[in-house]
């Protein structure tokens, strides 16, 4: 699997652009050579209650790597914790951590999938960021494939359901600032909730979409039993055959044929749509907060704002997830669900009360192994 996988909105997006990688190499069920996905380290609220996408500052056991670059164990390479120095570049290891109070779900993504994590840490601003990838793309020994799960890295600023433009736009910026020769990658238009798949296909109209096979999700399967990705899920549950509403904490979303579907286009063609990213390009922003205050000015979302206000978390039923009744828990899903066919595990915690880290103690007690739960 030659060349960089670069997840374009860090949280989950690493999941759907591991099958997006094994759909993308024409042979979805070979292990292969485990792929380089470059991430954010930026995730929801639950999961890291700061706002902000983590830096190497903000971990213990990084392993660098490329030029340069030393192994310091602490999060710090080079004494420098910014990632970058010598040419070097973070990656994640199952024993990695976050430094409380930060959170994070990248050292276990690094231990379920099989592919290498690297950090895209853009404390340094969008050049520094620019040099972070030109140099993971020179250790993947290709070009960067960018992937985005739901297509709102096409947005135009101005969506009614928009809510996180400002990390996707940055991706294209710094990916176009490589020099390197690079493709986007549209998996599943409109699964983010955040732009519709109607104006995602006008905008998609001259791409000829694949429709990986079912087989790709195989490698993501530990992974997306526990994690509380949306979009991913989505993706996933659409390429297994799943059709129908989705509820999720923000949204209705429908699972229609054009769900399991992966749209190429060229790195030119997705900075035309993203307003956000030619005024970086324009700006150059020396600095991360510079760079999303252009972003708030354009789009009126606040750049480094991970998540607008939640719901309120509920308690927990006494005795804890161990002891919760199943048809009692089914009836509550299945009116949190508000009509629609299948909820997502994300949504569900949230409904009864757990945290995200109780997914697994729900699946196992209704005693279900898809992505989505079905609820109708």
């Amino acid at each position: 699997m030659s060349g960089l996988y670069v997840a374009a909105g860090g949280g989950g997006d690493p999941i759907g652009t591991l099958v997006a990688a094994r759909a993308l190499t024409g042979d979805p069920s070979a292990p292969g050579r485990q792929p380089l996905i470059a991430t954010y380290a930026w995730e929801r609220p639950e999961v890291d209650p700061t706002s902000s996408p983590l830096g190497a500052r903000d971990f213990d056991g990084l392993v660098y790597e490329g030029r340069g670059a030393g192994d310091s164990g602490d999060g710090r390479e080079g004494g420098d914790g910014r990632g970058g120095r010598g040419g070097g570049f973070a990656a994640f290891t199952p024993a990695t951590r976050a430094r409380p109070p930060a959170g994070s779900t990248m050292p276990a993504l690094a231990g379920d999938l099989p592919a290498r994590l690297l950090l895209l840490d853009p404390s340094r601003g969008l050049s520094g960021l620019a040099r972070q990838i030109a140099t993971m793309a020179a250790a993947a020994g290709g070009g960067i494939r960018i992937v985005d799960i739901g297509g709102d890295i096409l947005t135009h600023g101005d969506e009614p359901g928009l809510c996180s433009p400002f990390g996707d736009a940055l991706t294209l910026a710094a990916c176009h600032l490589t020099g390197i020769p690079t493709t986007v990658h549209i998996a599943g238009p409109g699964l983010d909730g955040e732009i519709g798949e109607g104006p995602l296909l006008e905008r998609l109209a001259t791409s000829r979409p694949l429709v990986p096979d079912r087989r790709a999700t195989a490698a993501a399967a530990r992974a997306l039993a526990w994690h509380p990705s949306e979009a991913s899920a989505l993706w996933a549950a659409a390429l297994h055959g799943v059709r129908g509403t989705v509820r999720t904490v923000n949204h209705v979303i429908p699972l229609t044929e054009v769900s399991p579907r992966l749209y190429p286009l060229p790195l030119h063609e997705a900075i035309a749509h993203n307003p956000v990213a030619r005024a970086l390009l324009d700006e150059r922003p020396a600095t991360l907060e510079a760079a999303a205050g252009l972003s708030h000015r354009l789009t009126g979302i606040p750049g480094l704002e991970s998540e607008r206000a939640r719901p309120p978390r509920r308690e927990p039923p006494a005795g804890g997830t161990a002891l919760l009744d199943r048809d009692l828990t089914v009836k509550t899903l299945r009116e949190a669900a508000d009509g629609a066919g299948h909820i997502t595990l994300r949504h569900a915690a949230r409904t009864l009360g757990l945290n995200w880290t109780d997914i697994p103690a729900l699946r196992t007690l209704l005693a279900t192994d898809t992505p989505l739960l079905r609820v109708s």
